[in-house]
């Protein structure tokens, strides 16, 4: 069980996170992003997950820059309402800040990885490319929004996760991706759609979830380690 703590960023912004930290010594740190729905319950979730598979995990409030507290529903108006403060209130300099603060904080477990989910996907990209002076690896979900920052080079070690059903996400991005930057892991699940892996959500595959976990699981541990 998890307990939430107060992080500051560069520019003395103050923030929540959730931190679960493991039994015994930890194997290294991961920063767990949020989708649009703020860190709510399924987040915290996947955090103490990670705790329980010996990480200290962390999981920002990245949306308290706009409004603290932020528990959405996975619904058309949380939908809304969650992509209205990702993309309109916050800036990714603004992301970043707060995942560098989050991943100084996951480093107190050694070297540090950063999971996240369709929004997090994206955040998980652009980190690999803009903080791999403090982060070893990454793992993104459904990133829908990577092809504006396709530019922007993976220098950290990256998976990519996404599902060959989500009709957010064409498939002809994905290969883009892949095409730009061969030395990027893109591994795309047949019969899975966007959200495949968040159990509170009638997307949710098993099948894909499990198997992306235990790749993101032994990414970290070749590049945490």
């Amino acid at each position: 069980m998890g307990q939430t703590i107060e992080l500051t960023a560069s520019d003395g912004v103050t923030f929540s996170a959730y931190r679960a930290e493991p039994e015994g010594a930890p194997k290294g740190g991961v920063v767990v992003v949020q989708e649009i729905f703020g860190v709510n319950g399924h987040i915290r979730g996947v955090a103490d997950g990670y705790a329980a598979d010996g990480y200290l995990a962390v999981a920002p409030a990245l949306f308290d820059r706009v409004r603290s507290g932020v528990e959405l529903g996975y619904n058309a108006e949380g939908i809304d309402v969650g992509r209205k403060i990702a993309f309109d209130d916050l800036t990714m300099e603004q992301v970043m800040a707060d995942v560098s603060a989050a991943a100084a904080c996951a480093s107190e477990g050694g070297k540090v990885g950063v999971v996240g989910y369709c929004w997090g996907g994206t955040v998980c990209y652009v980190a690999a490319a803009r903080l791999s002076d403090q982060i070893a690896a990454a793992s993104g979900y459904y990133g829908g929004q990577i092809i504006p920052h396709l530019e922007e080079r993976p220098a950290a070690p990256l998976l990519l996760h996404f599902g060959s059903e989500d009709h957010g996400i064409p498939l002809e991005n994905v290969n883009a991706i892949a095409e730009r930057w061969p030395h990027v892991a893109v591994h795309i699940y047949d019969g899975a759609d966007h959200g495949f892996n968040c159990d509170a959500r009638a997307s949710f595959h098993p099948d894909a979830a499990g198997t992306a976990k235990q790749r993101t699981l032994a990414h970290f541990a070749e590049h945490l380690s």
